[in-house]
């Protein structure tokens, strides 16, 4: 009997997999006070505060597996004897190829959306008559999150399988048996390619605090402006390529036995059985995004008992833009048209049974069995629900865990 069994395990651990968990810096309170200044003074306060944080994931996986199968047995002849019983049975030829991959996956998690920069009390007060004092206050917060997968993957499979061509021929007295033997055929090919995870804000601490702003007390004629620009934008790309190409060529036969030409005894021929199963399944392109920078921020704006002919202005200016973009591009292919099963082509010509003609030839072929299964799953973009989940395809018990990606990769 031969027994061939293949297991490839094809898994990109290193620049594969890429973990991001990044905590913006929070920003102690900001106060401005423009105060106590003479008459007729110019006072301007001018603050900038940036954040940017930006995250770049990229992965490309290019893998090739070529497995080619090539299974003989039998090629035995008995012929030309003379007495005695012939018994002549092929081996089975049994295959099992698996073939596993697992490439590109993003994570990433981004806390507090950089909102919480600990608020802002700006005064302008108790400036002398004629004064002209200005506050200008930017504040600006940019998160941009770039996940990108490439996943090039071929798998070849080719499985060939004899198993028979044996011949009892020409033989004289005694029974003649000859059978082939099974052959058996199983490929599996198990293909996850490009994930992509995204969690920035996550719901909490997200509040921009408390803006204060006064301007009180300030002489006559004073000229007086609070100027707030607070922006927040958040970017999200998550976007995958796949490109999956299955062939699989499976030529299994069982048979082309001959028991011809033989003199006395019975005569038995059976071809073995011949069986195949294939079983494609495709799990790509995934994305997730959990976005929530809503970055609510408290403003408090006082102008009071300021001086005769003062002109007083607080200008507030609050933008946000949260924008996400998803795009998955699948390209599969399955190619599984060459399954081909044989059994029988035997021959059992010719023969003569015994003297008193009281036996027959028997001649048997074996039943021929496939199942070809191939499920392809991908493309999917969820935003917004931080309790997503993957397909589960309860036939091939493939699933993503979201909370265990190393195990996911890895598990054979």
């Amino acid at each position: 009997m031969t027994k061939l069994s293949i297991r490839i395990t094809t898994a990109i651990a290193t620049g594969a997999v890429l973990l991001n968990a990044l905590a913006l810096p929070v920003s102690a309170a900001t106060t401005i006070t423009v105060s106590g200044n003479g008459t007729g003074s110019d006072n301007n306060a001018n603050v900038t505060q940036s954040n940017t944080t930006t995250v770049v994931q990229s992965n490309t996986a290019n893998i090739s597996n070529n497995v080619d199968v090539d299974q003989d047995t039998g090629n035995n002849s008995a012929d030309d004897n003379t007495g005695g019983d012939v018994r002549l049975r092929s081996g089975d030829a049994t295959s099992d190829v698996r073939i596993k991959n697992a490439a590109n996956a993003n994570f990433a998690d981004v806390a507090g959306c950089g909102c919480q920069n600990g608020g802002a009390t700006v005064k302008i007060e108790g400036n002398g008559s004629h004064s002209d004092n200005t506050v200008n206050l930017d504040k600006s917060n940019t998160t941009g999150l770039f996940q990108t997968n490439d996943a090039n993957i071929s798998n070849d499979v080719d499985v060939d399988q004899d198993t028979g061509y044996n011949s009892a021929d020409d033989n004289t007295g005694g029974d003649v048996r000859l059978r082939s033997g099974d052959s058996s055929s199983i490929v599996l090919l198990d293909t996850k390619a490009n994930l992509n995870h995204a969690s920035v804000g996550g719901g909490a601490g997200n509040g921009g605090g408390n803006v204060s702003a006064w301007i009180t007390g300030n002489g006559t004629g004073s000229d007086n402006e609070i100027n707030f620009d607070l922006s927040n934008d958040t970017v999200v790309t998550q976007d995958n390529v796949a490109n999956i190409s299955n062939d699989v060529d499976v030529d299994a036969d069982t048979g082309d036995n001959s028991t011809d030409d033989n003199t006395g005894g019975e005569v038995s021929l059976l071809s073995g059985d011949a069986d195949s199963i294939v079983l494609v399944d495709n799990l790509v392109n995934f994305n997730h995004a959990d976005v929530d920078c809503g970055c609510a921020m408290d403003l408090t704006g006082k102008i009071e008992g300021n001086g005769s002919h003062s002109d007083s202005d607080i200008n507030f200016d609050a933008d946000h833009a949260a924008v996400a973009f998803q795009a998955n591009d699948a390209y599969l292919n399955n190619d599984l048209d060459e399954i081909d099963l044989d059994t029988g082509d035997n021959s059992a010509d010719d023969n003569t049974g015994e003297v008193d003609g009281l036996s027959d030839p028997s001649l048997q072929s074996g039943d021929s069995d496939s199942d070809v299964r191939v499920n392809n799953s991908g493309n999917v973009n969820s935003l917004g629900d931080a309790h997503f989940n993957l397909p589960n395809m309860s036939n091939f018990s493939f699933a993503w865990d979201w909370g265990s990606v190393f195990g996911m990769f890895m598990h054979s």
